[in-house]
C-alpha cells in the first residue's frame, strides 16, 4: 500500500529482481514529470544526494545507455541502463547491480520509489531524500 501523500514508507517486497527494500513517496505530481525527472542525467544530481556530475551521450536514458557517473565528489564511476520500461529502470554501477527506480499512478499524483539490495539498508536514508527531491522537481517541472 502506498504511503499517504508526502509521506514516505519502507517495506521489503518481491520485485522482478528478487526480494528488495522498497523506498516510496507519495508526491503530487504526475506520473510523466516524475519520470522525466528519473529519466534525465542531467537532473541526477539535483535528486541524488551521492550523484554530484554525469557524464553520458543520453540526455534521457533508454536500455542500454552507458556513462559515468561522479559520487561524493571524485570518485567516478561507469554505469549502465540494464532496464528501461513501464515507469521502471534498473542499472549496474561498475558492473555491480544497483538501485532500481519506479514510478507508480496514485489518485493524489504519483508514487516515486527506489528498489534495494537487502544488504544495501543503510542506503535508504539517501533513498528517502532523493523521493522527497524528486517530487519537488516533478513539482516544478
Amino acid at each position: 500500500m502506498p504511503p499517504a501523500l508526502g509521506e514516505t514508507a519502507t517495506s521489503v517486497e518481491r520485485t522482478p529482481d528478487g526480494r528488495r527494500l522498497l523506498v516510496r513517496r507519495t508526491v503530487d505530481a504526475p506520473i510523466d514529470a516524475v519520470w522525466t525527472v528519473l529519466t534525465d542525467t542531467r537532473r541526477w544530481p539535483d535528486w541524488g544526494p551521492s550523484i554530484t556530475a554525469v557524464k553520458s551521450a543520453d540526455r534521457y536514458i533508454t536500455s542500454g545507455s552507458r556513462g559515468r557517473v561522479q559520487v561524493l565528489g571524485a570518485v567516478r564511476l561507469p554505469f549502465e541502463i540494464t532496464t528501461c520500461q513501464n515507469y521502471r529502470w534498473t542499472w549496474t554501477v561498475a558492473r555491480v547491480p544497483a538501485t532500481g527506480h519506479f514510478v507508480e499512478t496514485h489518485p493524489a499524483g504519483s508514487v516515486v520509489g527506489f528498489e534495494l539490495p537487502l544488504a544495501a539498508f543503510g542506503y535508504v536514508p539517501v533513498c528517502r531524500r532523493a523521493c522527497a527531491r524528486i517530487g519537488a522537481l516533478a513539482r516544478t517541472a
